[in-house]
């Protein structure tokens, strides 16, 4: 059977990470573009940007590395635990935080790019990055696919250290949360957990119904509700699981 997964986050830092790797999947996919969808690439870039300029994205992230660090190091003497998986999960950490100590601010030389600050500022105005409102930029998509894909990797290259370290860090996350099957009943399911940063809900693709989520980290409640108000669809006996991590 066909499922959907739909993530929630529970709190403010969750659901800038959330946003921050929707953007950079955003990035990766449309890297390679043409005159015709290049705006695509630069909105998510934007985008990206003013994610970082007012949130401590660095900060958060370094807290985070550091917590999952200190679990897993805790997990080292439990007898069967996978020692040379441990350590590789804990180098790899430590590789991060060592790094972002020796960076200032995330995504800085992107944020002084003049030529990525000039569209930057065009893209706030509808239809505002017509070739009369930004020559160079016309002229730049004018440049060899060769040309023009190096430029690109060399900014991307300034958001591996985010991309990498918050990859972890979610996987970490998710991973932390077993589904488990629950029955929703009276159009209503609320749940009273712990210290909880991330549900996952995970739905059968033809019951053609999303949820809404309602609370914060140590209670919250979910209702399902069909994509089209006429679609005839029996809310009292849909069978879902959920994560909790």
């Amino acid at each position: 059977m066909n499922k959907i997964v739909f993530e929630h986050p529970l709190n403010e830092k969750t659901r800038t990470w959330l946003r921050i790797e929707f953007l950079l999947k955003q990035l990766k996919m449309h890297c390679h573009f043409n005159q015709n969808n290049a705006l695509l690439f630069f909105h998510a870039l934007s985008e990206l940007l003013e994610i970082i300029e007012r949130n401590d994205v660095k900060g958060d992230l370094v807290k985070e590395l550091e917590s999952q660090k200190q679990k897993l190091l805790s997990w080292m003497n439990i007898d069967g635990v996978d020692q040379e998986l441990l350590n590789d999960l804990v180098n790899g950490l430590d590789s991060f935080i060592t790094k972002y100590n020796s960076t200032l601010r995330l995504g800085q030389c992107l944020k002084d790019d003049r030529f990525i600050t000039a569209i930057r500022q065009r893209l706030m105005i509808p239809g505002g990055c017509c070739s009369f409102d930004l020559p160079s930029f016309h002229l730049w998509l004018k440049q060899s696919q060769e040309k023009r894909d190096q430029q690109v990797q060399n900014w991307l290259q300034h958001l591996s250290l985010l991309d990498e370290s918050l990859s972890s860090c979610l996987q970490l996350i998710r991973q932390l949360g077993e589904f488990k099957v629950f029955i929703y009943t009276n159009n209503f399911f609320q749940e009273t957990n712990g210290d909880v940063n991330l549900i996952r809900i995970r739905v059968p693709l033809d019951k053609n119904v999303y949820p809404q989520v309602s609370g914060h980290m140590s209670r919250y409640s979910i209702r399902f509700l069909p994509l089209e108000a006429s679609d005839n669809i029996n809310l009292d006996s849909i069978e879902f699981e959920l994560a909790c991590c």
